[in-house]
């Protein structure tokens, strides 16, 4: 037995010298690079590559079959002078015994050099595309495609084959891509990848570098990127968990800045279940913060979205210069300070929208729904509820010209007004320079492309200065029409209702307003304005207003329509109207006043009218106002092209019917059914102060009075001796 055991010894000594031998001899005296022509030609042949090997290739046998290529490229049949990858070194090698039992263990591949140069043409083909098919690839035949389709159907029954991957490490890696059509160009370069053991359904961990960069616009990034990978080719199942991804970018976009950026999270792609998702989702941009998930359902399909979204408080005003964007000039520079956000996701390929919206706004706060609901036509959809927003603090400030405009139609009203309530100036000139802007209002081609339906309820709303209570508002926008179907709201005790329809889709846009105010307090508009209060009281109003044109110039002087409106329970204030009239009638009663007549307000109990509005001036024709011992009528025209106002007012006065009336203002029977005129002319801010009594009238009422006054005389001393006819005749020539 001993001799047995001896020899059999012996025989597997000698056998594995043997193998080694063997061995030896096939990596020592076989050189693979006797044989590069050969490989080409299988390449060719079999995987319809061309296979440039222009560097040695190294091999070894056993127990690892490995194989090391320098220098080599890869190009399409159809295109063999343009490599799609080339490779300055490649190294791996397989284990030989496992290869038997259907597993691939492998050692460290090692890729150095890489790099990948993909295309598109003019054509939209890309040079990828053609690869693995012959010179001349001609449309498979029904019979070769039923054999391909069949064949992975053969080999189904088979047990998968099992890989093993000590590690995988890729070097100074570049990836090239340009489109002739479209001129997209971008790359990645220094590639840097690197792995643990590969193996199926167990934690990989990875590691990824690389700088990316863009043409048009001009973009670099740098991306750190690392977590663990795990597989399961059999269901078709790939996870990347605990994702941490990390960089930043610079260029043209960015204008000189820096977006600094992370990302994490847990990454899963289900191709099985076509099921996408990413949880733990953490993204950091600059100091934007944002958490949530995301799921993708029936990927093969029609992809379906759902998730969730938070953003923290940020500063979105320093996000957005940070991102190197100018922001436009706001009334208020503290604005956009504080944003927050949360919101349900539901969306596809083709629409997003956002439910359950919780929304912060600096001091605002929003619910409801918002989306888009085609990408293609940019349609949005909204519907919010907000408790409060200035939207002045968003709006662009007022130029230096609308201020100086201001501070001199200040200037005008001051020098106007003299003393106030006496009414003692001279008649101030009416306005001739129209004072509205001719530049273009109206961004007309974006307002084309608009598609908008939603609508707005807000408990506070503030617009130039005006505080609206309880606004709600519905409108929407498409092919360049936009319509405020419904808007009211409640301002200054009383409110307002509106529609209106503008008409974008020329390059002279139209537009149509009908509007309705209830009980408003005037002279809270005029103070939250910042000017003159130079009236109170409950403001009516109903108007419906066309116009064309597409600036403030345009638009006032061709604007035509009716309005009707009342002023009740109201007071010019600063106009003693009273004792302006008390000294006229004082005057004619050749008296002077004991007292002047205390106040520097008239109050009245109603004004009102109706206004035909024909390319900017407002003709009214019916101006009625009933006020303390006064009864007023009157005719005039607004002239809105430059803000002026002329007005003859016509007074049938009572007098002064105070408890102890002034002896010098009171109304005897001869003053009985005069009207007494009052001319009204200036800028419209002055109201009721640009009022003087007509001197001219007042000349043909002191005519009229004596004239009066003499035939009572002659009626005194005649007495029945003038006919009656004769009396018409001659109260009829004094009156005149």
């Amino acid at each position: 037995m001993k001799s047995l055991s001896k020899l059999l010894a012996l025989l597997l000594v000698g056998l594995l010298l043997m193998v080694i031998g063997l061995g030896f001899a096939l990596t020592h005296l076989f050189d693979p690079n006797d044989y590069k022509d050969d490989i080409r030609a299988l390449a060719r042949d079999k995987a319809g590559i061309e296979l440039a090997l222009n560097g040695d290739l190294g091999w070894s046998l056993f127990p690892w079959l490995g194989l090391e290529i320098h220098d080599a490229s890869v190009a399409s049949l159809q295109a063999p002078q343009a490599p799609l990858a080339d490779v300055k070194r490649l190294g791996f090698s397989v284990r030989v015994l496992p290869l038997l039992r259907k597993e691939v263990q492998m050692s460290a591949i090692r890729v150095d050099g890489l790099t990948l140069n993909l295309e598109r043409n003019q054509q939209g083909q890309g040079n990828w595309e053609t690869v693995g098919k012959p010179a001349n690839a001609a449309t498979p035949s029904n019979a070769e495609t039923s054999s391909a389709n069949s064949s992975p159907a053969a080999d189904s029954s088979k047990p998968p084959v099992s890989l093993n991957i000590d590690s995988l490490s890729i070097n100074d890696a570049q990836l090239n891509y340009r489109d002739a059509k479209t001129g997209e160009q971008f790359s990645v370069e220094n590639l840097q990848l690197s792995t643990g053991a590969v193996a199926e359904g167990q934690r990989i961990p990875l590691e990824m570098h690389g700088f990316f960069s863009m043409a048009k616009p001009l973009l670099r990034a740098r991306a750190d990127l690392k977590g663990g990978l795990r597989f399961d080719l059999g269901l078709k199942r790939f996870a990347f968990e605990d994702l941490h991804l990390q960089g930043e970018a610079s260029g043209e976009p960015l204008n000189g800045k820096t977006l600094t950026f992370t990302a994490q999270g847990q990454l899963l792609l289900d191709q099985s279940a076509q099921l996408a998702q990413w949880t733990g989702l953490q993204i950091n941009a600059n100091q934007l913060k944002a958490l949530g998930e995301v799921t993708v359902k029936q990927l093969d399909k029609s992809p379906k979205l759902s998730g969730s979204l938070s953003l923290a408080n940020f500063d979105a005003r320093a996000f957005i210069e940070g991102l190197g964007q100018t922001l436009p000039p706001m009334q208020d520079g503290n604005s956009l300070r504080r944003v927050e956000l949360f919101a349900q996701l539901e969306g596809s390929d083709k629409h997003l929208r956002l439910d359950d919206l919780k929304f912060k706004l600096d001091d605002s706060q929003f619910t409801g729904t918002i989306g888009i609901a085609s990408f293609a036509k940019q349609a949005l959809r909204f519907d919010l509820n907000g408790d409060k927003l200035n939207l002045d603090n968003y709006l662009p400030p007022k130029s230096e010209a609308q201020t100086a405009e201001a501070k001199a139609r200040k200037a005008q009203v001051k020098d106007a007004l003299g003393t106030p309530g006496a009414g003692t100036t001279a008649l101030p000139d009416k306005p001739t320079t129209e004072t509205w802007s001719d530049e273009p209002l109206l961004p007309l081609e974006a307002l084309r492309k608009l598609d908008i339906a939603g609508s707005v309820t807000i408990k506070q709303l503030t617009v130039d200065g005006i505080p609206l209570d309880s606004v709600n508002a519905k409108l929407k926008a498409k092919q360049g029409v936009l319509t405020l179907e419904q808007f009211g709201a409640g301002v200054f005790g009383g409110n307002v209702g509106a529609s209106a329809k503008l008409d974008a889709q020329s390059d002279t846009p139209t537009l149509s307003i009908s509007k309705e105010i209830k009980g408003i307090a005037i002279e809270q508009v005029l103070k939250a304005r910042d000017q003159e209060q130079v009236i109170k009281g409950s403001l009516f109003f109903d108007t419906q207003l066309t116009a064309r044109g597409n600036s403030l110039k345009r638009i006032i002087n061709s604007l035509n329509g009716n309005a009707q409106f009342s002023l009740r329970e109201g007071v010019l204030v600063g106009a003693n109207l009273e004792q302006q009239l008390c000294e006229g009638i004082a005057l004619l009663n050749r008296k002077a006043l004991s007292a002047p007549i205390e106040g520097r307000d008239t109050v009245f109990q109603q004004l009102g009218g109706t206004l035909r509005i024909k390319n900017g001036i407002a003709t009214n024709r019916d101006l009625k106002a009933n006020l303390p011992g006064l009864s007023v009528a009157g005719e005039g025209d607004i002239d809105l092209r430059v803000l002026g106002i002329d007005y003859l007012i016509k007074i049938l006065i009572e007098g002064d019917r105070r408890d102890m009336p002034d002896e010098a203002c009171q109304v005897n029977e001869r003053f009985a059914g005069i009207e007494w005129p009052l001319r009204c002319r200036g800028p419209i801010e002055l109201g009721a102060r640009a009022c003087r009594l007509d001197q001219e009238g007042m000349g043909k009422i002191t005519a009229q009075l004596a004239g009066k006054k003499l035939t009572d005389k002659l009626e005194e001393k005649l007495g029945d001796k003038v006919s009656p006819e004769l009396k018409d005749a001659l109260k009829g020539l004094f009156g005149r």
